[in-house]
């Protein structure tokens, strides 16, 4: 089982989420259990290249899938299963301790994914629209 603490809005949450099994996982938000669902994906050796969103918004630009993560630097993985909503950052930017990176939407709540360490983004591993699974690399700070 795994803990995270995390703050949206203001407001402080902890939630837990057991092993998921046969793509279901019993989560605990401040004490409320919920089982979700999550969406099965192909395991991949991590050194392959993640695919691109199956349907991006027809405004966007069409984006080229995100490249393997680099060898090195600080690796900031997905707490939980969820969708990008949004990327803040792009390569080559510095970047302080705190600072937000991107939004990931999970049980359908926004969540401010954050720099745990200064440094400048060395590759971001992620689209919007794209769904992430925990522990899943999203960006990598040099």
């Amino acid at each position: 089982m795994k803990e995270f603490k995390f703050k949206i809005n203001g407001v402080d949450y902890t939630a837990s989420v057991e092993e998921i099994e046969n793509g279901k996982a019993n989560v605990t938000v401040n004490g409320q259990t919920y089982q979700v669902e999550t969406e099965k994906k192909a395991v991949a050796p991590k050194a392959a290249p993640k695919a691109a969103p199956a349907a991006a918004p027809a405004a966007a630009p069409a984006a080229a899938a995100p490249a393997a993560p680099v060898a090195g630097g600080a690796k900031v993985v997905s707490p939980l299963p969820g969708s990008i909503i949004k990327v803040l950052v792009s390569e080559g930017q510095a970047v302080k301790k705190g600072e937000v990176l991107l939004q990931l939407e999970s049980m359908k709540m926004a969540n401010d994914i954050a720099a745990e360490c200064d440094g400048t983004v060395k590759q971001i591993c992620v689209t919007a629209g794209q769904t992430v699974m925990q522990d899943d690399v999203l960006v990598v700070l040099g």
